[in-house]
C-alpha cells in the first residue's frame, strides 16, 4: 500500500520479501527475498538507499543498531522501534514519560502474578514481552495456574518473558495516529474509532463517533508525546481503551499498544484523508515537510475483510461494484485461510449510520456472505 505514494512521490522503493509471492512482490519491482533476521539479506537491501523502514517491528534490534553506527539512515532508529517489540520496555518508558497506562507490572514467576492478581479485582491480563500481535501472545487469568506453562517457558528461557496488566473496564478502543520527522515535525490525524473482533480490528471509523473534544485532544496530546518521548520517526498509532468516569465527568484514555509503522487503524487514510499514511510515512522517512492530515468527508468507515469463503476474492469485485460505486476497495494479494486479513472496504460520507452499512455491506460481499446480513 506504500507502492501508489512512493510512485506520485517519485519515490523508489525495494523491499525485502519472504517469499517471491507475497503481497509486496507482487507490486513493487525491487523486491529480492530475504529474512528480515537475515544480516546478508539486510545488508544487499540498503546499498545505494537513502532510508531503511519497516512494515512490522520483528527485525533484530541488534542488526539494526550496527547499520546506524556505519551511518544507515534506519526510521524509525532501533532505541525506538524497541518500544514496539517489547511490551516491557514500552511500559517502563513510557511510565516514565507520565503517559496513562494499565496497571501492570513484570513477572519472573508465579509469586509475582498471584501478588498482582491479590492487588487488584482478582483478573489480569498476562501478555508475552515479545512477539504477540492481533490478539496472540494473551490470556486472562484469574490464577497464577492459568499461566502455569507460559511462567515456566519463560523462567527456562524457552518462551517470552512476561508481564501482566489489569482488565480495564473500557468502554470502546481508540486509535491516535502521529507522524514524526527527524528534524522534529509532528502531525496527527483524527482519533478514530476500532471495533475489535475476536483480538482482531473488523472496523474502523473516523473520526470515533462521540467522543468527547477532551478526550479527543488528550488522546492526540499521548500520541505527540509518545512519537517525541521515544524518539520515534515515521507513523506511530497508539491504541487507546477509552474508559468512562463513573461520576460522569470526562472520559480517561489509557494506552493499550504502540505501533511504531503503518497500521491497520490509519487505513481509512488512503481514501479519507487529504495524505494517507503511506505517503506520510514516506515523507517522514525522508524527512520532507508532513502533509495535511484533515478528513476529506465527514464521515470515513474501514470494514476489513478477514477471511472468506470465496477461493479467489477478485471475483467479488463486479458484485461490490454494482452494489455500491463508492465503495473503495484495497485487496492485499494473500491466500485465503480463515480470519485472516485479505482486504479491506473504505466507504466516506455525511451520514454515519449510512456510511458504516454500505462499508461492512461490501465487505461481506468479499468474504462470500450475504450483504443484507
Amino acid at each position: 500500500m506504500m507502492a501508489p505514494a512512493a510512485t506520485a512521490l517519485g519515490v523508489h522503493l525495494r523491499v525485502l520479501v519472504e517469499d517471491a509471492v507475497s503481497s509486496a512482490a507482487q507490486v513493487v519491482v525491487d523486491a529480492p527475498v530475504g529474512a528480515a533476521s537475515d544480516p546478508v539479506a539486510v545488508e544487499r537491501l540498503v546499498v545505494g538507499a537513502d532510508a531503511l523502514t519497516f512494515e512490522h517491528e520483528h527485525v533484530p534490534n541488534g542488526l539494526l543498531t550496527e547499520l546506524v553506527d556505519r551511518g544507515v539512515a534506519v526510521h524509525p532508529g532501533p532505541d525506538a522501534l524497541v518500544h514496539a517489540q517489547d511490551k516491557i520496555v514500552m511500559r517502563t518508558r513510557l511510565t516514565a514519560l507520565g503517559v496513562p497506562c494499565p496497571r501492570w507490572a513484570a513477572l519472573s514467576g508465579p509469586e509475582d502474578l498471584a501478588a498482582f492478581l491479590a492487588a487488584g479485582d482478582g483478573t489480569a491480563v498476562v501478555k508475552t514481552a515479545r512477539g504477540g500481535y492481533d490478539g496472540k501472545g494473551v490470556r486472562v487469568v484469574r490464577s497464577a495456574d492459568e499461566a502455569a506453562d507460559w511462567l515456566g517457558a519463560a523462567a527456562d528461557g524457552t518462551g517470552a518473558p512476561l508481564l501482566a496488566e489489569e482488565r480495564v473496564p473500557f468502554t470502546r478502543e481508540l486509535a491516535a495516529l502521529v507522524a514524526r520527522t527527524p528534524s522534529g515535525e509532528v502531525r496527527t490525524w483524527p482519533v478514530v474509532e476500532s471495533v475489535q473482533r475476536d483480538g482482531v480490528c473488523a472496523e474502523v471509523v473516523a473520526p470515533a463517533p462521540d467522543l468527547d473534544p477532551r478526550t479527543a485532544a488528550a488522546a492526540e496530546r499521548i500520541a505527540r508525546t509518545v512519537a517525541e518521548g521515544l524518539g520515534v520517526t515515521g507513523v506511530l498509532a497508539v491504541e487507546l481503551f477509552e474508559v468512562a468516569d463513573p461520576h460522569g465527568g470526562e472520559p480517561r484514555v489509557l494506552v493499550n499498544e504502540l505501533a511504531m509503522r503503518p497500521h491497520n487503524s490509519g487505513h481509512w487514510t488512503i481514501d479519507g484523508s487529504v495524505t494517507s499514511q503511506f505517503e506520510q510515512h514516506l515523507r517522514a522517512v525522508l524527512d520532507l515537510p508532513l502533509g495535511a492530515t484533515e478528513a476529506r468527508a465527514p464521515w470515513t468507515v474501514m470494514a476489513n475483510v478477514l477471511g472468506s469463503s470465496r477461493a479467489v476474492l477478485t471475483d467479488g469485485l463486479a458484485e461490490v461494484a454494482a452494489l455500491d460505486p463508492g465503495a473503495k476497495v484495497h485487496l492485499y494479494g494473500k491466500g485465503v485461510r480463515p480470519g485472516r486479513k485479505l482486504g479491506h472496504v473504505t466507504v466516506t460520507g455525511d451520514d454515519l449510520a449510512d456510511v458504516r452499512r454500505r462499508a461492512v455491506a461490501a465487505a461481506a460481499v468479499l468474504r462470500g456472505d450475504d450483504p443484507a446480513v
